[in-house]
């Protein structure tokens, strides 16, 4: 066809139908227009001409081809790495924050408190290791014996016409009933306060005494109480250890401990114009003071294996007088039938042995009988006037009081051996005890 095809405008010819040289234009000869004259109108069909692959023979063919939008269902669901750092979530930031003020809060109490101290002090004492037995407090410990027995201990207020005496006393029943000194009771209106352990009180009344044994018995209003474990005093040895309990001074809940000094050290103690009181006591070393007295003596188990009664001090009568180690107590086997005896028909019997002694002991030693009732255990047992009792039991006999206070000690009926010598003759008899008429 003879005319220039208007859609892409350039047939591969140079303008007149010529093809181009091999090479370009020929030296000297320029480039031509458009429309094929050189410098001649540009056309706007020629304005793309330089870069129109379809008009350039000569610049390189590229075909672009524009790719199809992407069809969402044939995407691939994706995938997280598990090894890419995640940000951190609430709770994480949350927990950060909170251990920043703790920190923040121990750093500024730490340095405060340094400020404050001033210079660091060393440590004092060792490492301690596992607790020493003794401190265990365990129920054979002196600690334990005292948790035991203290529930069972009371103070005892009477009032009299002279104030109020104090004492002390241990409860021996449920429904009550306590024992304690008859000093402490005596000269009172009958009617007595007991104060607990616990801090509580309750009043009280007098049931029974015994002045010549120094023991009385007080009914609390009060049931359920915890009595306390009696021992048996006859098998206390000296150097067997030993707490008083009781209120000295009035400092209720005083626990001492000591050791028991002797047994069968015999008393003879009473108040001027009051009755005689005899009685084979246990010695202890135990701190008792005014106070003590009718509170109990326990034996290493928490057992009562006495009451405490007197002391022996180097005051003159009538003074005050402190502990100086020598401590008496009634012992708990003696004490124990004289409140049976109390409780079950109001007064308590006396053993006796059916003879009277008097005045001083004999020189060579032993106790002369100044007479001997002839209905008496004494005169069953072949005893006479004029005889001389050496021993009671194994005892020796140095004073009258010796002879009074150790037959005392016996229940009636108990048989004990009488050591006696008539002129130069030593013998022996066995003598049945019994209980005073009255």
């Amino acid at each position: 066809m003879g005319g220039t095809d208007v859609t892409d405008g350039w047939d591969g010819r140079r303008p007149g139908g010529y093809p181009a040289p091999a090479g370009g234009p020929a030296p000297g000869c320029p480039a031509p227009g458009p429309q094929g004259t050189a410098g001649g109108p540009t056309s706007p069909w020629w304005s793309d001409a330089l870069a129109d692959p379809w008009r350039d023979p000569y610049a390189p063919a590229a075909v672009v081809i524009p790719a199809a939008p992407p069809d969402p269902a044939s995407e691939p669901e994706p995938v997280s790495d598990p090894d890419a750092p995640r940000p951190p979530g609430l709770r994480q930031v949350v927990l950060v924050s909170l251990i920043a003020a703790l920190l923040a809060g121990s750093l500024g109490s730490a340095l405060t408190y340094a400020f404050l101290r001033g210079p660091a002090v060393p440590r004092l004492g060792a490492e301690s290791g596992q607790a020493p037995a003794l401190a265990q407090r365990k129920p054979e410990s002196l600690a334990g014996v005292a948790e035991k027995v203290l529930p069972s201990v009371v103070t005892i207020r009477m009032a009299s016409l002279g104030g109020i005496s104090e004492g002390s006393g241990f409860v021996v029943s449920t429904d009550g009933h306590i024992v304690t000194n008859d000093h402490v009771v005596s000269g009172g209106t009958g009617k007595a306060t007991v104060i607990f352990n616990d801090g509580s009180s309750a009043p009280a009344t007098v049931v029974g005494q015994d002045p010549e044994s120094d023991l009385a018995v007080i009914k609390a209003t009060r049931t359920g109480l915890r009595p306390v474990e009696f021992g048996d005093s006859d098998g206390l040895a000296v150097g067997d250890p030993v707490l008083a309990i009781g209120s000295p001074l009035s400092l209720a809940n005083t626990v001492t401990a000591g050791i028991v000094s002797a047994l069968d050290r015999t008393m003879q103690a009473g108040e001027p114009g009051g009755p005689t009181r005899y009685y084979a006591a246990i010695q202890t070393d135990a701190a008792v003071n005014h106070g003590n007295s009718g509170g109990p003596l326990v034996d290493g188990a928490g057992r009562v294996v006495g009451v405490n009664s007197t002391i022996k001090s180097l005051v003159a009568d009538g003074q005050e007088a402190g502990n100086i180690g020598l401590a008496f107590a009634i012992p708990i086997n003696q004490a124990k039938r004289v409140t049976q005896d109390i409780i079950g028909t109001g007064k308590a019997r006396r053993t006796v042995i059916g003879a009277q002694v008097g005045g001083t002991g004999v020189t060579t030693g032993g106790v002369r009988l100044n007479a001997v009732e002839p209905s008496g255990p004494a005169a069953a047992a072949g005893l006479k006037a004029g005889d001389v009792v050496l021993r009671l039991d194994r005892h020796p006999l140095t004073e009258p009081a010796d002879l009074v206070a150790l037959v005392r000690k016996y229940a009636p009926g108990s048989v004990v051996t009488v050591e006696y010598r008539r002129g130069s003759t030593r013998q022996n008899a066995s003598v049945t005890l019994a209980a005073d008429a009255k």
